[in-house]
């Protein structure tokens, strides 16, 4: 079956665990992210009325189980996307992680099976196995995972993992499990997909090849008799008017110089992530060729690994260029943008009012019940009027 439009959107924000600033490739602009900066980010998000936050992984980020469990006490609404990674977690600890953070977030916990696409960094790791032996481990382990989370007693033995008798005492709160989020662009991480997850994750390509890809993704979960959901992580680039959103993205790389860009290049070479590949593929290490489908600019992707492109323009625009990916099947967005405080607010006011959402955003409204803005002349309050709308 093909993959249906999607009706509504839930638009997730980010916590950047591995660093933030105003400018990419360098110090300059650099902020501190530290505790209280993850909790100003959060906080922002949840009282914006984002669906959740993703918290990266790796080892250039903050433990994301760690920073979940510190900022989750101090929002009320929001999710929390935090990774499993196969391979350095048995599936019976993993499991116990799960169903204790999903408990005392009362049931706000989205899993991000991440299966690792840098050797170099892999065997940091301790993970020594090629590109699709590792697509094997993710299988083994979301077969025990799921079935423990769902309150089985496991008895397995796979190529990798071997349980006897593994069981929870303590479920999850969601049924049968949290939300499993995942993302795999070769063939062996698509028939992942398709046989254990519910949102498949793609990073930002141009709608068409996104299309495509969906579609191929959903072809091998017909395959299964399953229906998957999409998702699209982005950087978004929003102002008033498209000339100001553009200059804002090529101020991102002012202060990158090009000893910086051809080191990060060859880091990304070295890596043997089809998706990192196809990132790397729309840019080429060539800065003066970034505009890579109309208004997504894949700047971010000459120095950033993973998501490297953002929606660039004014509200009207960026949100008909996310609409344009709902017609293809996303209905689930992870968006960031630098930094990432004032981006938040940024976004959620400019570009929130014009989207379907499929969750609430108090945006509009102020704690007093009215509108956002400043009373006129101590007498009376600013008409809701909100740019992008007739």
């Amino acid at each position: 079956m093909p993959v249906a439009p999607a009706q509504k959107a839930n638009v997730h924000w980010f916590l950047p665990t591995h660093g933030d600033g105003r400018y990419l490739g360098s110090a300059i602009g650099g902020r501190q992210v530290d505790l209280s900066y993850l909790r100003q980010v959060a906080e922002a998000s949840d009282k914006l009325g984002y669906y959740g936050v993703l918290l990266p992984t790796g080892r250039s980020c903050e433990d994301s189980w760690v920073v979940a469990s510190a900022v989750a006490p101090h929002t009320k609404s929001l999710r929390f996307i935090v990774a499993v990674r196969p391979g350095l977690l048995s599936p019976a600890v993993a499991a116990r992680m799960t169903a204790t953070l999903d408990r005392i977030t009362d049931g706000r916990l989205i899993i991000n099976v991440v299966t690792g696409g840098d050797p170099v960094e892999n065997k940091g790791d301790g993970i020594f196995l090629p590109h699709d032996e590792r697509y094997v481990v993710t299988k083994e382990f979301l077969e025990v995972y799921k079935q423990l989370l769902a309150g089985a007693h496991v008895n397995y033995e796979g190529r990798h993992i071997k349980i006897e008798d593994g069981h929870l005492l303590f479920p999850p709160l969601q049924k049968p499990h949290p939300p499993l989020y995942f993302g795999g662009s070769s063939d062996a991480g698509i028939a992942v997909a398709a046989d254990a997850v519910d949102t498949y994750l793609t990073w930002g390509e141009p709608p068409t090849e996104v299309g495509k890809k969906l579609e191929a993704v959903q072809k091998a979960a017909d395959a299964r008799g399953r229906r998957l959901d999409y998702g699209i992580r982005l950087h978004v680039i929003v102002r008033e008017t498209n000339d100001a959103a553009w200059r804002a993205a090529n101020d991102l790389l002012k202060h990158l110089d090009e000893e910086t860009l051809v080191k990060a290049q060859k880091t990304f070479e070295r890596m043997d992530s089809i998706g990192q590949k196809r990132m790397l593929a729309l840019h080429g290490g060539n800065r003066d060729k970034l505009e890579v489908s109309p208004n997504l600019w894949a700047g971010v992707g000459l120095v950033r690994g993973g998501a490297g492109t953002a929606l660039v323009g004014d509200p009207r625009t960026v949100a008909e260029r996310i609409k344009e990916y709902m017609r293809v099947g996303v209905g689930t967005f992870i968006f960031s943008g630098y930094p990432h405080l004032e981006e938040a607010y940024r976004f959620a006011e400019l570009v929130f009012p014009l989207l379907p959402l499929a969750h609430a955003s108090p945006v509009l409204r102020s704690d007093r019940g009215g509108p956002i803005g400043e009373a006129i002349a101590n007498d009376q309050l600013p008409a809701v009027r909100h740019l992008g709308q007739s």
